[in-house]
């Protein structure tokens, strides 16, 4: 099911809704450009973020973008980990709401 050549049909929303699209690639390109967080650490932090929603597509363009801005292999696996204890932390104080 997901194939990144499945990525070349977003042309179909920038044919179909330009104005919003238009728009959300100016936001995307905006919000990982350096400011005060360089390019690396909002690479890896959108890569926490796609491992945690497990976004195929994600996963692979941020490890890629990631990897460009220099980030190691033990940078990768450090982040993972952090993505993972997030998941496992939201199950647990989210099974807070089990006990009325």
């Amino acid at each position: 099911m997901y194939d990144m050549k499945n990525l070349s049909q977003l042309k179909k929303l920038d044919e179909n809704a330009p104005d919003a699209m238009k728009a959300f690639w100016a936001f995307d390109k905006a919000a990982f450009q350096p400011g005060s967080i360089d390019v690396l650490h909002k690479q890896l932090m959108a890569l926490a973020v796609a491992l945690t929603t497990q976004c195929p597509y994600c996963l692979e363009l941020h490890r890629k973008a990631a990897v460009e801005a220099g980030a190691t292999e033990a940078m990768l696996a450090e982040t993972a980990l952090v993505a993972a204890v997030m998941r496992a932390g939201a199950a647990i104080t989210h099974a807070t709401h089990l006990y009325k």
